[in-house]
């Protein structure tokens, strides 16, 4: 377990590098600029957290918390701000994230039950103890990185000694079954999959039968990005839900959005639309080492109220780590 927490730590560092370079040496130049705090610092503040990519509604609630407290605590010099930053930044992001997403994953305790009734939350689900597989069901628009990320979610697991299936259950994007075939094989991971076209909802069904059949620990299902069709899709997922249910009550245990980093707050757009459409547990932010706007989970934490639970930290097949709030903000003034 030690190993697997070292291994995040890293992962998360080198994922934020172009976040952290851009972040901190504005800051850096903000702090050092002035020996007293004057409302040019305070602005100044304002337009580093924006351009980090945090958001209006996020750096409003940040700087106007930090002045309380540099007012409460008779504050006047910039140099003291840094660390109440960080702290604030912590805290917006500890209102929703757990401490270790899937924390019986690295304990080899039982699975447990998250059910999908409430949004960000694990819910009390009914599964016996031991009980498997583990369902995760993870949704997307196409191009966000979404199959690559179920890659590299199987691969982390299989670290983890944990027995791994995927269900090719984006039946509707031509090359999408064979895109998640390609990860199977590279990842050493079986894919369950119909034809083109076929109903996903067949498909779950015998991942399903054959994850329990096989014993796997974890079941990884791939479902449609048509975003754009809304009823289409929840009706999709509905269905899907309604099959794993007969087999297993509490299932899908996770449903995780995966998001580009890169696209920003056009990415949380997305994100509202997914979740007035779907029943959220979490999200999978991809490619955040290609941005330089890591900001952006802070934004998802405040608006969305939804976990992160896992970030993309390069193109490698292990570049994927598990969130910690207090890690990703230490590392963005490292």
């Amino acid at each position: 377990m030690f190993n697997f927490l070292k291994r995040d730590k890293e992962k998360t560092k080198e994922g934020l590098t172009k976040t952290r370079e851009s972040f901190k040496t504005k800051l850096q130049n903000l702090i050092w600029l002035d020996n007293e705090i004057t409302p040019d610092f305070w602005t100044g503040l304002e337009d580093t957290l924006i351009q980090a990519d945090l958001g209006g509604t996020v750096t409003l609630q940040v700087v106007d918390d930090l002045r309380a407290r540099a007012d409460k605590e008779r504050i006047v010099s910039p140099k003291k701000i840094e660390g109440i930053l960080k702290e604030e930044l912590v805290k917006v992001l500890e209102e929703t994230s757990p401490p270790t997403p899937l924390p019986s994953l690295r304990s080899g305790q039982a699975l447990q039950g998250a059910g999908s009734k409430g949004e960000g939350s694990r819910g009390e689900g009914s599964r016996g103890e031991g009980s498997k597989p583990h369902v995760i069901l993870m949704v997307g628009v196409n191009g966000s990185g979404k199959t690559t990320s179920i890659g590299k979610l199987a691969q982390y697991l299989r670290a983890q000694n944990k027995r791994v299936l995927l269900a090719a259950g984006d039946t509707f994007r031509a090359a999408a079954i064979e895109q998640l075939q390609v990860w199977g094989e590279r990842v050493k991971v079986n894919v369950i999959a119909h034809q083109q076209g076929s109903d996903p909802g067949a498909v779950a069904f015998d991942a399903y039968q054959s994850a329990k059949a096989n014993n796997a620990d974890v079941l990884i299902i791939d479902t449609a990005g048509r975003l754009q069709s809304k009823t289409n899709l929840m009706k999709e997922l509905e269905k899907i839900a309604r099959v794993l249910q007969k087999n297993d009550p509490t299932a899908p245990h996770e449903t995780l959005l995966v998001l580009d980093a890169v696209m920003g707050q056009n990415g949380l757009n997305q994100a509202r639309e997914f979740k007035k459409a779907v029943p959220l547990t979490g999200i999978l932010l991809a490619k955040l080492d290609g941005t330089a706007k890591g900001g952006i989970v802070f934004a998802i934490a405040q608006e969305l109220k939804l976990p992160i639970q896992y970030i993309g930290t390069g193109e490698g097949l292990d570049d994927l780590a598990e969130f910690d709030a207090q890690e990703f903000v230490n590392d963005l003034f490292e």
